[in-house]
């Protein structure tokens, strides 16, 4: 008797958080579609960026990655899709809720830290899911490209890019005093992974020593396993690198932001 009542209440527990996510999800989603800005980055600067990476590729030599420029601007796409949508909304989102002391005001009640941090997550988790789908979908429907020939590895590195991002956004939000000041907090991140991670330039294209070095960056080790999971390039050795890389950086970032990140709004 005992046994059964403990698993009912835990499964009630569980019933309740979940209600409680749902809200602060849908509370964030309601937000996201009246904040123009942040729903043109989310909608539209995906798109576009894509654009932007394929006239760049069709100026670099793609001999030694074995990718056309198409290939390359798509499995690019959504690395940098990740970026824009996830880190770049979810920063500005963090620090919003901090400085309007929403966030305070939520800790006051029985909401977790953790459902907080999630709820919040979800106005750039949900577009940045459903952005994925399309790209690969328009990809292959609409611009001939293979279907993902290992979806088993595909949509776990979108996942992990996703994680990633949030954590890194966390982190990024915890040293940016204001909204606007978001747009130059962000910046580093957001030039380091466009120029070093392969997103617009395949490492294969870069010296040796060079491409060793960004091997090693956040983003990097998502956008190889993002490659390998649609096109099936990249052997079992660089794909294990890979993800070894991109979960050792979930596991930093995520420890990061939960020390440093700030819930009193910066004075």
């Amino acid at each position: 008797m005992a046994a059964t009542e403990v698993r009912a209440e835990a499964r009630e527990q569980r019933s309740t958080a979940a209600r409680r996510l749902g809200a602060l999800a849908r509370a964030e989603l309601t937000l996201l579609v009246r904040n123009k800005y942040a729903l043109f980055t989310a909608v539209l600067m995906p798109p576009l960026m894509v654009a932007v990476i394929r006239s760049a590729l069709d100026q670099a030599a793609l001999g030694g990655s074995g990718m056309s420029a198409l290939e390359g601007a798509l499995t690019g796409g959504l690395a940098m899709m990740l970026v824009l949508v996830v880190y770049l909304n979810l920063t500005s989102a963090y620090v919003a809720r901090r400085e309007e002391l929403v966030l305070k005001r939520l800790r006051t009640g029985e909401v977790t830290d953790g459902e907080i941090m999630a709820g919040t997550a979800m106005s750039a988790v949900a577009p940045a899911l459903a952005q994925s789908v399309l790209m690969v979908v328009a990809g292959t429907v609409l611009l001939d490209m293979p279907a993902p020939r290992r979806p088993e590895l595909l949509v776990p590195a979108l996942l992990a890019g996703i994680v990633l991002l949030a954590a890194l956004a966390g982190l990024t939000a915890a040293f940016t005093r204001t909204t606007e000041s978001a747009q130059i907090t962000t910046l580093p991140l957001l030039m380091v992974s466009a120029m070093g991670s392969g997103l617009f330039v395949p490492l294969e294209t870069f010296p040796d020593t060079v491409a060793s070095v960004c091997e090693l960056l956040p983003l990097t080790g998502v956008t190889t396993l993002i490659r390998a999971g649609w096109l099936g390039s990249g052997g079992g050795q660089g794909v294990l690198e890979a993800a070894v890389t991109t979960a050792a950086w979930v596991i930093l970032s995520g420890y990061a932001a939960r020390r440093w990140f700030r819930w009193e709004p910066r004075r």
